[in-house]
């Protein structure tokens, strides 16, 4: 994993505020069969609410989903998400496992990955940014000057 606050990575190599772990994931094709996807968790604190999966395919590009980090982290103790992202625990058997769940137009993919590297992953990230102060990361300025086309806000009105 490369974060600022990992001692055994040289600090110019990371830009502050940004964080990332490679990941071997598993996609769950039926019970029993898996095939491994080489993947990245990233996280950036300029998006304090929001981590990144990289699912390195066949493809030229990664396939890239953006999910809430809240998200993540509830997914490591309970199901959490509706809809195109879904995190849970394994249980039984494989209490060590998380599972992702990314649906969309084609269908919906089952990733398993480990989730102790998960959890390592999650902690950097609150290093980082603690939960509850991700609003103090935010550019509210900026982000209003792209809903107004980067126009600045006219001093006469």
């Amino acid at each position: 994993m490369t974060c600022p606050e990992t001692p055994r990575v040289p600090s110019q190599r990371t830009p502050a505020g940004l964080c990332a772990m490679p990941l071997v994931l598993r996609a769950v094709v039926c019970p029993g069969l898996t095939v491994p996807v080489a993947a990245r968790l990233r996280y950036d604190s300029s998006e304090p609410y929001a981590v990144y999966l990289d699912n390195h395919t066949d493809l030229h590009e990664p396939i890239t989903w953006m999910f809430a980090r809240d998200l993540l982290a509830a997914g490591v103790d309970a199901w959490a998400g509706l809809g195109d992202v879904s995190v849970y625990p394994g249980t039984g058997a494989s209490p060590q496992t998380l599972f992702i769940a990314l649906g969309g137009e084609n269908g919906t993919v089952v990733l398993r990955a480990e989730a102790a590297a998960v959890r390592t992953f999650l902690a950097a990230t609150e290093r980082m940014v603690p939960s509850g102060t991700e609003r103090l990361h935010v550019d509210l300025d900026g982000l209003l000057f792209q809903l107004l086309d980067d126009r600045p806000p006219d001093p006469g009105r």
